[in-house]
């Protein structure tokens, strides 16, 4: 992947710089257990993973989900997430990549689907923040919807042209939501679904940051 015109990385943050995979799973596996349903492994649940997350749920629990069964899965699932954080890593290559990048005179931003009072303090404690041009995560109670708006929205904040614009993320929902905007995005397949699965997005996709990097610069 080839492109002089990129000029400014939109990260990803869970599975993306986050290797937060662990902790994921053990949280899925605390709603697993809050509704009498027996515990995934960490490919079973790469096998389900799509957004809407409503949708997965109910694909996972075999139900319709009520509202209060939603609010239900958040709790249960941010909770434990969460008490777990702590335990969480930086992927491989970060920050090294993300200083290069910053060394070469292009400029990158954050853009999760995390809670933005969680995310802040995060990346602050990893030393990452003075990296990125914004960070912007979820402010909204309840989370699970597509990135597409968010990004849109993301780039509009910082007067940036979405074709000069790369997207990188874990899931098809940052393809997508790179599409929506107008940008262009590499997949890593180091977070929440299978390579296969980001393989049919017919986007390039990597298997660490390194690696993503280096289709672009290639």
């Amino acid at each position: 992947m080839t492109d002089v015109r990129t000029s400014h990385i939109v990260w990803d943050w869970n599975g993306t710089l986050l290797d937060d995979n662990d902790v994921v799973l053990a949280a899925v596996n605390e709603v697993c257990v809050g509704f009498g349903r027996t515990a995934l492994t960490w490919d079973e649940w790469r096998e389900l993973y799509a957004r809407p997350l409503r949708r997965t749920y109910e694909h996972l629990l075999d139900r319709v989900l009520t509202d209060e069964d939603w609010a239900l899965i958040d709790r249960l699932y941010h909770e434990r997430y969460d008490l777990q954080l702590h335990t969480c890593g930086l992927a491989k290559g970060v920050p090294d990549q993300l200083h290069a990048w910053s060394a070469s005179g292009r400029t990158q931003s954050l853009l999760s689907m995390w809670f933005h009072a969680q995310l802040v303090p995060t990346v602050e404690r990893f030393g990452l923040t003075e990296l990125f041009r914004r960070v912007d995560g979820l402010t909204t109670e309840v989370g699970g919807d597509s990135k597409a708006e968010h990004l849109v929205n993301h780039l509009r904040a910082q007067d940036l042209d979405p074709t000069e614009v790369l997207v990188i993320g874990d899931v098809v929902d940052d393809a997508l939501a790179a599409e929506a905007a107008g940008a262009r995005s590499i997949l890593v397949a180091t977070g929440a679904m299978s390579r296969a699965a980001l393989e049919r997005t017919g986007v390039p996709v990597a298997d660490s940051i390194t690696e993503a990097l280096q289709l672009l610069e290639r």
